[in-house]
C-alpha cells in the first residue's frame, strides 16, 4: 500500500515527490548540452571605445570639448544619444536648451551650476556613476575646472532638436577657465 503524505493542503505520494524533482531538474540538465546562439550583428551592434568616432571642437586649437554621436543627432527630431569629453580647464558659457537632457558622467568628475551667470568657482563637482536632468529652458554651465587632473565623459540622452541658445550670444560658447 502507497502511503500519502499532505503536503500544504495536497495529497502526495512517494513516488509524486520524486517524480516532481527529476522533472524540476530537466531543464537544467538540458541546457548544460545547448549551445548558445551567436550574435547578430544586426541585432545588437556594439562599437567598442577604439571605433568611438570624437569630433573636437574646431573653434581651439587644443582640446576643450569633444563630441561623439552614437545614436540619433541632437539637432533633428528624435531620440538621441551621445558623449561628450570636457578637458580640465574648459567650461560651456551659460546656455538652454528646449528639451530636457538626462545625463550620466562616465569617468572623471563634470562640474556643473545652474543659472545665467557665469562662476566657475560656484560650479558643483559630479563624479563619475552620478545622474544629472538638465531641465529645459533652464540655463546653466559646465566643464572642467584648471587643475583638474583628467576630462570628464557624459553620456547624453534627449529629444531633439535641442535649439542651443547662449544666454549671451555675444560671448563665446566655450571658455577657457
Amino acid at each position: 500500500m502507497e502511503r500519502k503524505t499532505v503536503v500544504e493542503g495536497f495529497a502526495t505520494s512517494r513516488r509524486d515527490l520524486l517524480l516532481a524533482t527529476l522533472l524540476s531538474s530537466l531543464p537544467a540538465a538540458l541546457a548544460e548540452g545547448a549551445a548558445a546562439s551567436p550574435l547578430n550583428p544586426a541585432q545588437t551592434i556594439i562599437r567598442p571605445p577604439d571605433k568611438l568616432e570624437w569630433k573636437s571642437n574646431p573653434a581651439f586649437l587644443e582640446p576643450s570639448v569633444d563630441m561623439c554621436p552614437l545614436f540619433g543627432d541632437i539637432n533633428q527630431p528624435g531620440l538621441y544619444y551621445t558623449l561628450v569629453r570636457w578637458w580640465p580647464g574648459f567650461m560651456s558659457a551659460p546656455h538652454t536648451y528646449t528639451s530636457d537632457r538626462l545625463c550620466v558622467v562616465v569617468s572623471g568628475t563634470w562640474w556643473c551650476n545652474s543659472g545665467a551667470d557665469f562662476d566657475p568657482a560656484s560650479c558643483v563637482p559630479v563624479p563619475a556613476g552620478s545622474f544629472v536632468r538638465r531641465v529645459a529652458l533652464t540655463p546653466h554651465y559646465d566643464g572642467v575646472i584648471r587643475g583638474h587632473p583628467e576630462p570628464v565623459i557624459i553620456a547624453i540622452c534627449g529629444i531633439g532638436p535641442v535649439n542651443y541658445a547662449l544666454t549671451d550670444p555675444s560671448q563665446p560658447g566655450v571658455r577657457r577657465v
